[in-house]
């Protein structure tokens, strides 16, 4: 039998209550949030100094063009072309006798102007082989399989390296290349992820893709941008809490390690998108910011991640560049109109991204389709997966 609805019905409903006992709260935390940028707004720089000493237990955005003031929306080139790619996967089953898992790759090519036009372009790699499904420790010593996170960060790798290669085909218009999601590889955050791993898919793997797209970018004008919708991000907000902080430099676990009532709880749990929604009228961006995570700071060589929230129609999203876009204004104001044009033209998202994901995703016939073929191909008699998974596959009653 399935899920029995009338056992959950209670449970939403209290669930509802306490939101809406938690909303009142959250207006006055709003409220402490914007009274602290306005407040800080015209002396930035300072609060940037103070923020990039401070040692907090939260991620805090270096400040590098402002706190809140609205940047508006550059124009659009005559003519311009606009690259998304997405990606999805067929993971390693164990229950299979065959090991291997799939990646395939979307990517939509956009081109506006006299002449407009548009190509769709499908890539599935297998991978198979035991450098593919074992990731090992130059030292010998120990090995990570490729699955969970570790695969996830791995198709994201080959997305990358999908758009960077069909970057190499465009002509010298303005071009924006667009992935879905964060630049940053946050699933190799952390200690959960050993560094060999680190330095394998980003200083051998990224850095050196970062590095061709930005030699493309000098021979023309290039930007390289990610789109996040509906961010939960709050590293605006975190430095407006080390602005609430009344120590200097504020240091978590010196000053408030167990304390309950500390001045920045006051603006605790407030989204970034939440602060800009009142500030940034449709189409206007946020200042740029930096992100401090450390993987980026470690393992990104010169490749550091800038952010910006941009207002569209339908909602606040996030947009992150790398250094070499951050650092030219054009390419900034490129990044800025293309992406609000993309949005305004997808109703709500980039239609780049839409059109790439429908080429990339992968269904569940598809993943059937794919391991019977697995099967039929290699020679295996059924009888060699395991019983879990024939029981997934035979219906018995």
């Amino acid at each position: 039998m399935g899920l029995d609805l009338g056992q959950v019905v209670p449970q939403i409903e209290e669930m509802a209550s306490r939101l809406k006992e938690g909303w009142q709260e959250a207006r006055e935390r709003l409220g402490l949030a914007l009274k602290t940028l306005q407040l800080h707004q015209g002396a930035w720089q300072g609060l940037g100094e103070k923020c990039q000493s401070a040692r907090t237990t939260w991620l805090v955005a270096g400040l590098v063009e402002g706190l809140g003031e609205p940047h508006p929306l550059p124009p659009l080139p005559p003519e311009f072309s606009v690259l998304g790619v997405d990606g999805s996967h067929i993971a390693l089953d164990r229950h299979m006798p065959v090991r291997c898992y799939l990646i395939n790759g979307g990517l939509a090519r956009l081109h506006y102007g006299r002449e407009p036009s548009a190509g769709l372009v499908r890539q599935a790699r297998l991978f198979s082989r035991e450098e593919d499904l074992v990731m090992p420790d130059p030292s010998g010593l120990r090995a990570e399989r490729v699955e969970g996170a570790l695969l996830a960060a791995r198709r994201w790798l080959e997305e990358v390296a999908f758009l960077a290669e069909a970057l190499k085909e465009e002509g010298p218009f303005p071009v924006l290349a667009l992935l879905d999601g964060s630049l940053v590889l946050w699933g190799l955050a952390g200690q959960a992820c050993r560094d060999f791993v680190r330095q394998a898919l980003l200083e051998r793997g990224l850095v050196p893709i970062l590095d061709g797209m930005e030699a493309l970018a000098r021979k023309g004008p290039l930007a390289l941008a990610s789109y996040i919708s509906l961010p939960r991000s709050t590293d605006v907000v975190n430095a407006l809490r080390v602005a609430l902080c009344p120590y200097e430099p504020p240091d978590c676990d010196r000053h408030c390690r167990g304390k309950k009532d500390r001045e920045c709880n006051g603006v605790a749990g407030v989204e970034d998108r939440a602060i800009f929604a009142p500030i940034l009228k449709v189409g206007e961006r946020s200042p740029l910011f930096l992100t401090r995570s450390s993987v980026v700071e470690e393992h990104y060589g010169r490749h550091q991640v800038f952010f910006f929230y941009l207002k569209g129609e339908e909602e606040m999203a996030r947009v992150e560049v790398p250094s070499w876009v951050a650092q030219r204004k054009e390419l900034v104001d490129l990044a800025h109109a293309l992406v609000f044009d993309q949005v305004r033209r997808g109703g709500g998202y980039p239609v780049a991204l839409a059109e790439a994901h429908e080429q990339a995703v992968v269904s569940a016939q598809d993943r059937e389709a794919f391991w019977s073929l697995v099967g039929e191909v290699v020679g295996y008699l059924p009888s060699a997966a395991s019983q879990k998974s024939q029981s997934k596959r035979t219906r018995w009653v």
